[in-house]
């Protein structure tokens, strides 16, 4: 296997020509299809949420099929095409390619492009993950609800266009590093998979307290500084933030995930979150998420809404963290999943639902025994600077970066 360098010389002196994808091929808009349209067998089709899903680089099969009476009215990609999404969440989403490889034609959604050329299919697949792509898509790219791009400007996007035997040498050895990554993330993510079913057992463990006359029992209400509280709703505006209910996703609430609210501080302070404050989701389409608990570390100018309850301990009882922890265990969440109520499709739990979960109470000094445990245990798993976690981090920044440098061809002079 030639070195970098050496691809680089082979591929002619000076560097190579470089060009605009519109100028080595042609861009073709999808045509729409819907729900409605879909079987079991039929017509392949690409629709361009599949693209961020089911999707690689490459793919010789599809995943859906529309029926197959609509062949003449849609758009089909080829073998050796590539199919780029045109729609996605954000600006770093879109424009996610992959290669069609497949020996049948397939239909592609509108929200697609199509790109004909007579290039190494994978090669330019490749092209579209590497920073040079990426850098000069971010130009041309609109937001609103979605980020979007049109064929007009993805058309302006350059590419080096090196000789073919180049560019299959270096599909080569990037299909060998993606199988090599993949391989290796696998065998990663299995023993973070075990590490995490370890840090489970011994949280569940610490926290079963089989002797139960050997600590003592309380509801939530009895071991709260002050009541239960549900946030409010409050329409968007300029006025004092308010939480959106995307800032409980981890262990502790991410302020950044806010709003301005149509109130004034007076009014917003009244539901301030304070260090040491629990955040409780209110309702949830699935029941094992229901009622999960997020921690506030500090006290911030921001309120809670009404799709949270707030929890303020009382710290000479039970401690935010312990009560944390606690809240995760099995014999809590099945209290919780039994006084959940569906409505609507939604799972929800109220305060009073909450107030008389009961919960183990040890001594002060023995929930900072558990919790110091716990949390070394649950920073081996989760924390991306140390652990399995950041070796994943760091295998997939070192194939980002020969990947890259793979395909950053120095530009011939005109």
């Amino acid at each position: 296997m030639r070195s970098v360098d050496e691809l680089v010389a082979a591929a002619g002196p000076g560097g190579v020509e470089h060009k605009t994808l519109g100028e080595v091929g042609e861009l073709i808009r999808g045509r729409r299809f819907t729900k409605a349209d879909y079987v079991d067998e039929g017509l392949g089709s690409i629709h361009y949420g599949e693209i961020y899903t089911d999707f690689g680089t490459w793919a010789t099969e599809a995943r859906a099929f529309v029926r197959p009476e609509l062949k003449g009215s849609l758009r089909l990609a080829r073998k050796g095409d590539l199919v780029i999404a045109a729609t996605g969440e954000n600006v770093k989403e879109v424009c996610k390619a992959v290669a069609w490889l497949g020996a049948d034609e397939i239909a592609v959604h509108d929200d697609c492009y199509i790109f004909r050329h007579s290039l190494d299919p994978k090669f330019v697949a490749y092209f579209f993950q590497s920073k040079a792509f990426q850098d000069q898509k971010t130009r041309f790219v609109t937001e609103s609800k979605l980020a979007r791009i049109s064929g007009v400007n993805l058309a302006k996007i350059r590419l080096p266009v090196p000789p073919m035997a180049i560019q299959h040498e270096i599909v080569a050895i990037l299909d060998k590093m993606d199988r090599l990554q993949a391989e290796l993330e696998a065998e990663l993510e299995a023993e973070l998979e075990y590490r995490s079913r370890q840090y489970a057992y011994y949280r569940d463990s610490l926290l079963a307290f089989p002797e139960r006359e050997m600590v003592r029992w309380a509801k939530l209400s009895e071991v709260l500084r002050e009541p239960l509280a549900n946030g409010r709703s409050v329409a968007d505006g300029s006025g004092y933030p308010v939480l959106r209910l995307t800032a409980l996703r981890g262990p502790v609430v991410d302020v950044t995930r806010s709003k301005l609210g149509a109130w004034d501080e007076a009014a917003g302070r009244r539901f301030r979150i304070e260090a040491g404050d629990l955040l409780v989701v209110r309702g949830n389409g699935s029941k094992d998420l229901i009622a999960r608990a997020c921690m506030v570390e500090k006290t911030e100018e921001v309120a809670f809404p009404d799709t949270m309850i707030r929890v303020r301990p009382d710290v000479g009882q039970i401690s935010q963290r312990y009560l944390f922890h606690v809240w995760e265990s099995p014999a809590t969440r099945t209290q919780l999943q039994r006084v959940a109520k569906l409505t609507s499709g939604v799972w929800k739990v109220s305060q009073d639902d909450l107030s008389g979960v009961v919960l183990p109470v040890p001594s002060v000094e023995e929930q900072d025994r558990i919790v110091a445990i716990l949390d070394k245990l649950d920073a081996l798993v989760n924390d991306l600077s140390i652990g399995l976690p950041a070796e994943i981090r760091a295998r997939r920044e070192q194939y980002e970066y020969y990947r890259d440098k793979l395909l950053a061809f120095p530009e011939r002079a005109a």
